[in-house]
Formats: C-alpha cells, sequence, structure tokens
C-alpha cells in the first residue's frame, strides 16, 4: 500500500463486493451521489402564511324609543357573534323628532357607541335584521323613512338576494306583534330581499303559556306596555336564538 492507503474512500467508490459481482455478470456499476446535507430545503416544506379571513357579517338595524329594541338588538347581536365566522354590527336609524318633542315624550338620550347607519353602508352587509316598534300595526316612521331613503340602492338591486328578519316592540299583546312584520316584507320585496323568519325553531318555548312574551314566527318580539315594562328573559332569548338562526342561514348561502 502507497502512501495514499490510508485516505478516506471516495464516496463515489463502488463497493468491492458489489465490484466483484459485477466483474462477473459483465455489468457496469452505477455510482450513486450521496446527498448533500446542505441542499437547500424542497418547497414542500416551506411554511406560508395565511391571511386571516373575513367573518360574514350581519347588520343589526333598529328604531328604539324607549329601549325595548336596543334591548332585543343588543341580544340578538349576542347571538349572532355565537356562530363561529359571523359577526353581529349594531347601527341605530336617524331620529326623525325634534328633542323638544322627545322630551315631553320623556324618551331616554341615545346611545352614542352605536352609529347611525348612511343608507349605502347597507351594500356592505351579508344579511340583516330589522328591529323597530309599532305604530297602528306597521313600522315607525323613523324606520320608515329610513327604507324610503334607499332609492339608489333599489335602483342598482345592491341588496338583492341579501337575507333579512325583523324583530318588534308593541303595546299590548293584540298591537301588532305579527302585522307590524309581515307588512313590513313589502320593504324587501321591492329590494329583491330574503326573508327568513323564525318559525317554531325555538322550540319548546314558543309553546309556553304561563306567562305573557313577545315573539311569533315571523321574529323576535317585546311588550312594552305603557313604557316601563322591561323584557322578559324569554323574549331575550327568543332573541339571541333569532341572531343565531340567521347567522346560521348567511353561512348557508354563502358557502362557495
Amino acid at each position: 500500500m502507497g502512501k495514499g492507503g490510508g485516505c478516506v474512500p471516495s464516496k463515489k467508490k463502488v463497493p468491492s463486493a458489489v465490484a466483484a459481482a459485477d466483474s462477473q455478470s459483465g455489468s457496469v456499476p452505477i455510482a450513486v451521489e450521496e446527498e448533500s446535507q446542505d441542499a437547500e430545503p424542497s418547497s414542500a416544506n416551506e411554511t406560508t402564511t395565511s391571511l386571516p379571513i373575513a367573518k360574514l357579517k350581519i347588520f343589526v338595524v333598529f328604531y328604539s324609543m324607549y329601549g325595548h329594541v336596543e334591548s332585543l338588538a343588543r341580544r340578538m347581536k349576542k347571538g349572532v357573534d355565537g356562530v363561529d365566522g359571523v359577526e353581529g354590527v349594531l347601527y341605530r336609524v336617524p331620529e326623525t323628532l325634534p328633542n323638544e318633542v322627545l322630551e315631553q315624550m320623556k324618551a331616554p338620550p341615545k346611545d352614542d357607541g352605536i352609529p347611525e347607519i348612511p343608507t349605502a353602508e347597507l351594500a356592505a352587509a351579508d344579511g340583516f335584521l330589522f328591529g323597530f316598534p309599532t305604530r297602528y300595526g306597521c313600522m315607525a316612521a323613523q324606520m320608515k323613512g329610513f327604507f324610503d331613503s334607499t332609492g339608489q340602492l333599489w335602483k342598482e338591486q345592491k341588496l338583492a338576494g341579501k337575507p333579512a328578519g325583523f324583530f318588534v316592540s308593541t303595546g299590548t299583546q293584540g298591537g301588532g306583534q305579527e302585522t307590524t312584520a309581515w307588512t313590513a316584507i313589502t320593504q324587501l320585496a321591492h329590494h329583491g330581499m330574503l326573508f327568513v323568519p323564525i318559525g317554531y325553531t325555538f322550540g319548546a318555548g314558543m309553546f309556553k303559556m304561563d306567562s305573557i312574551r313577545g315573539g311569533t314566527p315571523y321574529g323576535a318580539g317585546v311588550f312594552a306596555g305603557d313604557g316601563t315594562r322591561e323584557p322578559s328573559e324569554t323574549e331575550l332569548a327568543i332573541a339571541e336564538h333569532q341572531g343565531k338562526y340567521m347567522a346560521a342561514v348567511v353561512k348557508r348561502l354563502n358557502i362557495a
């Protein structure tokens, strides 16, 4: 053995046993290149950063003079927010009565934390829940005035195909829990929107007769009486259920 006898064998050198076998068979051994330890990682192993998925938005748009409808709206937002991938956004419609009249009617001040909604903003929603008190079996003038201001959206049919539901407040049991909702359906029809009632999906609570409560298959509701009665827990629970129910419907309609 010469001076080079102690060197490390080349990585390309074929083992002697293999060489001997190949010499007998007449085949030529193929040298296999060992993979370098410094090889670049494959693209399959590379991690990519994905952008967060935007939540679907349900606008809870309401008019409330004494706070009853607003109480339902807040609980409804809780229901919407409880469904993964959907977010409820509270908005109020503009007041049309002057402050002097509201003071004489002993109406409490509006919560500045809930903004008034511009009509053009409606086009950004994936669904709606509209709430309002009754006036002789129909929606209050403030909400009707808001719908009347959506002419440009109607002209362009920007709201067509969007689902919407209603929730209401009435003074008495026969004061319009159903008529206030179903007379409002005409607003949706002209915009090409989809009316989504809750039916009897709330379950056994819809059949209980042991206490006075608002709420119908058309949507959640509250009895305000002379204005001093607060929403019951059952009325608030139906409102929360309607929020969850609408959120589930909006998710189904937006499955790609």
